[in-house]
């Protein structure tokens, strides 16, 4: 169905009863709301309300132009409107990698919104001392993926000239990665021919630039994020990380301490990587699905 909310509107789908306990789940980069398939079902057979959004510059929903229209406390909004259209005062948030940020964020920004909220691979990160990818540039290089990202059709181009690769690769997208050719990767074991399909379909028609401008603001969310950054979030909280997900070497669960304070659950499941709705979608339903029972029973 399609939503309209804070000017644009987004695709989303929905699941489970309609009187259940709202639960709205946040896909990162690259990735589409798809990327729940295993998650929303079994969520919602137990009975809660479940909403899926193709996220702002994602998929099927709209994706402004400007690299400001990405800031994080529009996206923010975006995610209050999923909640007016369901006519819910507070709904439970789940986000993995920038939607888990988004999760964070919006709980920190409008605490009155959510009931809990759970991050999958990226931890909350308290606002930085510093324009972020100033601190990046020093400590991590020019070739970090982040600040490599930065200038706006270089990365687009170098993502869109083979959207298979791009999407099938495990290496981290650099500039040294944008210079090789001929590579050809494998589907990831943890999806089918069918499911990288559904990917390489979606970014095909809309490019990367909705998805790479969330990173385009990462200075501009330091700068608007200014009024909050002594708060903590106080609603109850999950944590959940693959084993192998390389993300916990410079975004550790640590940085959550003392910062959010009624965190559950922090788990690190075995085995599994930065992908980890897909590719431990066992372990990832079991884990909500405890966390929920106790903090937003269906």
């Amino acid at each position: 169905m399609r939503v309209p909310t804070n000017g644009v509107t987004l695709e989303v789908a929905e699941h489970g009863p309609a009187d259940g306990p709202l639960v709205v789940l946040l896909h990162g980069f690259p990735e589409l709301g798809y990327s729940w398939r295993h998650v929303a079902g079994p969520l919602a057979a137990a009975g809660h309300r479940v909403l899926v959004p193709d996220l702002r510059g994602f998929g099927a929903s709209d994706a402004p132009e400007p690299v400001e229209a990405y800031a994080i406390d529009e996206l923010a909004r975006d995610v209050l409107g999923l909640l007016d259209h369901a006519g819910a005062a507070t709904a439970t948030l789940v986000g993995h990698d920038w939607g888990a940020d988004l999760a964070w964020k919006t709980a920190w920004m409008h605490p009155e919104r959510v009931g809990a909220v759970a991050g999958l691979s990226v931890p909350f990160v308290p606002r930085a001392p510093a324009p972020p990818t100033g601190l990046m540039r020093k400590h991590l290089g020019e070739d970090f993926y982040m600040v490599w990202m930065q200038e706006p059709g270089v990365a687009e181009a170098a993502l869109e000239r083979d959207v298979r690769r791009t999407l099938a690769t495990t290496r981290v997208w650099d500039a040294a990665w944008a210079c090789e050719e001929g590579d050809v990767p494998p589907t990831p074991a943890f999806m089918t021919d069918a499911e990288l399909a559904v990917y390489v379909e979606a970014f095909t028609r809309t490019g990367f630039r909705g998805g790479l401008n969330w990173y385009r603001n990462l200075d501009r969310n330091w700068e608007r994020t200014l009024p909050f950054g002594e708060r903590r979030i106080t609603r109850p909280a999950l944590f959940m990380t693959g084993e192998r997900d390389p993300v916990r070497r410079f975004m550790p669960a640590a940085a959550m301490d003392g910062w959010v304070t009624d965190l559950r659950v922090s788990e690190v499941v075995p085995g599994a990587g930065h992908w980890i709705t897909q590719d431990a979608p066992d372990a990832v339903v079991r884990g909500l699905l405890a966390w929920l029972a106790e903090v937003a029973p269906a």
